[in-house]
């Protein structure tokens, strides 16, 4: 497995990030919240979409279900 791709919260565009991720590599988006700075890691596995945040595990079937969550949770651009 690759090295994951470590960014900041909208360092990239959402669709960059969901290439990066059907490409097979994970990644890793350093953002604060709260006041607090978290990694969450964003992946893509036998056709699911994942966001791993510190608190819970979100999961998509699609990549517009997973666009939704990037852009809502501000991940991207």
């Amino acid at each position: 497995m690759s090295e994951p791709l470590v960014i900041d919260a909208g360092e990239l565009g959402a669709e960059e990030l969901l290439e990066t991720l059907e490409a097979g590599r994970r990644v890793v988006v350093n953002t604060e919240f709260l006041g607090s700075e978290h990694t969450v890691t964003l992946r893509l596995d036998g056709g699911t979409y994942y966001c791993d945040t510190p608190t819970r595990l979100h999961t998509h079937d699609s990549a517009e279900e997973m666009r939704e969550c990037i852009v809502n949770q501000g991940y991207a651009e």
